[in-house]
């Protein structure tokens, strides 16, 4: 009998020394490779849900079954929405509210990262500050608004004041948590290379908490438009809030829906625009995002 030669002697010592024969409990990892999902694939899922709810919504006022004294059916808040766009009302609305919304955004993440800079990166800071804003935090900002009434009286200032009172408070908090959870010891070592104090913020502590302060940025985004709603109910003669209580007197159903739809809107742009920062100055969190799924 001829002995086994080297090509057939190979492949019986490897499968001699194949893990699953030598240690029958373990298998072979077979790493999954995620398939690239076409382009017109995520945005097609995420329409699937407010279509389905249109064409729910259009279905029951055709059929009768939602009466147009409850809710106005969609031909008839397009017509109410193209009627207030060329008798320019709503335009000018939008200018008004838009304008409350975006000056008291700005103070109130101006205020909230300040304040949370100062508490997250000096212990001082966060000994004599933190415990005060995190009691006031607490408070409902809607229970401020008779009270902003009394102190500010019914003008914009009241009102731009509740929005930044209502929007400092989410960045306060993602600020502080990430300014804690920058890299002490990169700190440590840019302070020994004689770093001062508002150059490490500016160029570590910063750009270290960038996802936390992103997330407090779209917390914010999102409670001003909230908060805009609850600014507009203070005695207001112009913007979306002024619409929708002129509406409210006359029964207009379709016209208060337009209203409510141009809210969720500009929330929705607002979560847009965050995306599409994080998406500018964070790229590499973008190539992950299909991983396990």
């Amino acid at each position: 009998m001829s002995a086994p030669t080297v090509t057939e002697a190979q492949p019986r010592a490897i499968e001699a020394e194949s893990p699953e024969r030598e240690y029958p409990g373990l298998v072979t990892p077979r790493p999954r490779i995620p398939r690239p999902r076409p382009r017109f694939l995520s945005p097609a899922l995420r329409a699937i849900g407010p279509l389905a709810l249109i064409g729910g919504w259009a279905w029951a006022s055709h059929s009768g079954a939602l009466s147009p004294d409850l809710l106005g059916s969609p031909a008839d808040v397009v017509r109410a929405a193209r009627e207030m766009w060329d008798n320019g009302q709503l335009p000018d609305a939008l200018r008004v509210s838009l304008g409350r919304a975006g000056l008291g955004l700005v103070f109130g993440l101006t205020i909230g990262l300040a304040l949370g800079v100062l508490t997250g990166f000096s212990r001082l800071g966060e000994e004599l500050l933190d415990s005060s804003v995190q009691l006031l935090r607490t408070v409902p900002f809607l229970a401020l608004v008779p009270l902003f009434m009394v102190w500010f009286g019914i003008g914009e200032s009241a009102r731009v004041i509740l929005i930044a009172v209502a929007t400092a408070f989410p960045m306060y908090v993602s600020a502080s948590g990430g300014v804690r959870n920058v890299d002490r010891k990169l700190v440590e070592a840019m302070r020994s290379f004689g770093v001062g104090r508002l150059a490490l913020v500016r160029e570590v502590v910063l750009p270290g908490a960038l996802p936390a302060l992103l997330s407090g940025l779209r917390l914010s985004m999102t409670l001003s438009v909230i908060a805009l709603i609850a600014a507009e109910e203070i005695n207001s003669t112009a913007g979306i809030g002024y619409l929708m209580s002129q509406a409210q007197s006359f029964s207009r159903t379709d016209i208060l829906t337009v209203c409510i739809l141009v809210y969720a809107i500009l929330g929705l742009l607002a979560d847009v625009i965050v995306r599409i920062l994080e998406r500018v100055l964070m790229p590499w969190r973008g190539q992950g995002q299909g991983a396990g799924r």
